[in-house]
């Protein structure tokens, strides 16, 4: 039997949690996760999806604020196992903890491209054709360490993050057991530094797009999808949309040009995109032409 103190916080380390305690040969002796968080405007204070995996099963566990204060670090060195197990925690693993035990982090991008906290969104807002799962020893640097295995998988170009996300994470959880079975067969290999490119943390205001370019508007929504959702400048999102040219260029960007029973088609200053359903601020989602009927906008007109 193979001991492991698993640490993760949203959907993605949840799934993969759950195929570890469903091996019968691995052992989730202790879970790590974040503090419960407000959610919402009503800020109702929410568990983290890794948490409740790991209460239902009366697993150990543990939401230091901070894992690097000492009293935290003493905690998991009490922890007997043979591996640590890290998909997105959302914490920097100290020293001292890293040479507890082997430290395996499956991080969703081949590595070392993509480092950092939005790897799945990064992959569609560049239009990658190819992404995949990295395994690899942690050490003290942000998704540095040396890699043990990727396994890859093929990217649609009108992929939405959701179906991307949850195709990583079968493929994680299965790179997991995979690691942790056969460790001692993997030689860990040095990332090459001058390949590292690096994402950052979304925030809402990463939705708000211009109609420049209809590519880059429309891996946008694949990528932000439902949040934080992609907006103009007037607060009204676009729910759904496909991109219907990429290399027109118009002179106007915005303008409508294209009017049907279920969709009407806009410029960008380079391609256009076909739009279905849009949400007006502080208001429902609607389809797109009863948006349009009610603004009294006909062809010719702009969206903006």
């Amino acid at each position: 039997m193979t001991n492991v103190i698993f640490m993760g916080t949203p959907d993605y380390a949840q799934k993969i949690l759950q195929r570890l305690i469903d091996t019968n040969d691995i052992n989730v002796v202790a879970v790590y996760t974040q503090p419960d968080k407000p959610v919402g405007r009503k800020k109702i204070l929410t568990p983290p999806p890794v948490k409740t995996i790991a209460q239902k099963h009366n697993i150990s566990l543990y939401q230091p604020n901070r894992l690097r204060d000492e009293e935290a670090i003493q905690e998991v060195l009490l922890i007997e196992c043979d591996y640590i197990l890290v998909a997105a925690y959302g914490q920097i693993l100290p020293r001292e903890i890293l040479e507890h035990a082997p430290c395996i982090n499956l991080h969703a991008s081949i590595l070392p491209q993509y480092r950092g906290a939005s790897p799945i969104q990064q992959t569609l807002l560049n239009g990658d054709q190819t992404t995949g799962v990295t395994a690899m020893l942690m050490e003290e640097g942000l998704d540095t360490g040396d890699i043990l295995k990727i396994e890859t998988i093929s990217v649609a170009d009108d992929m939405m993050v959701e179906e991307l996300f949850d195709k990583l994470t079968q493929i994680a959880a299965d790179l997991t057991v995979d690691i942790v079975h056969n460790f001692a067969s993997y030689t860990p290999k040095k990332q090459d530094e001058a390949e590292a490119t690096h994402c950052k943390k979304i925030t809402k205001a990463d939705g708000e797009v211009k109609f420049e370019t209809a590519l880059e508007v429309y891996n946008k929504y694949c990528a932000f999808t439902p949040w934080p959702g992609i907006y103009l400048s007037n607060g009204l999102k676009i729910k759904a949309m496909k991109l219907e040219s990429a290399d027109i260029m118009y002179e106007d960007a915005g303008k409508i040009i294209v009017i049907d029973k279920t969709s009407v088609v806009v410029t960008c200053k380079q391609g256009s995109l076909r739009i279905y359903k849009v949400q007006p601020q502080s208001k429902k989602e609607m389809d797109v032409i009863s948006y349009i009927n009610g603004k009294r906008l006909t062809l010719e007109d702009t969206l903006l």
